[in-house]
């Protein structure tokens, strides 16, 4: 259940993080770390899922999901840090300034789009397992 709740937070908070003009930049911004952490958190919780794809038979199917894992965590990865190099919020708060907006905003637009295409198919290929973790959580409340 404890998955359930770190799964559905960074879902809400990727929902806001994902509308900038929802919470202005600052905010955004700040969020943004947010949803980082925790979609690292639900990454890290979920790794023996992976484990079990590689260490069982490798089909076409599991390595294409560790893949998708991959390219989520690459991609989650790239929007937090091409993010905090274009700052206009964090890393002035933190005293710092980064060079190379024009790279890094480029950089996190299409880090961000990919991310959304990436956790749209994520989402897609996991549902039945959501399907089935709520429909436990109902059963136990019965008892």
């Amino acid at each position: 259940m404890r998955m359930l709740i770190v799964d559905a937070l960074a879902l809400a908070l990727y929902l806001v993080v994902s509308l900038p003009a929802l919470t202005g930049i600052g905010l955004h911004e700040w969020l943004g770390l947010g949803v980082g952490l925790a979609l690292l958190v639900h990454s890290a919780q979920h790794i023996d899922f992976v484990g079990r794809l590689l260490s069982g038979r490798r089909s076409l199917r599991a390595m294409g999901r560790v893949l998708l894992d991959a390219a989520l965590v690459v991609a989650v990865v790239v929007a937090v840090l091409s993010g905090l190099m274009e700052s206009g919020a964090v890393l002035p708060a933190l005293g710092l300034y980064a060079e190379g907006y024009y790279f890094w905003g480029p950089l996190h637009a299409a880090s961000a789009k990919a991310l959304l295409a990436l956790l749209v198919v994520h989402g897609a290929l996991n549902i039945g397992t959501l399907r089935r973790l709520v429909q436990r959580a109902r059963a136990g409340e019965g008892e």
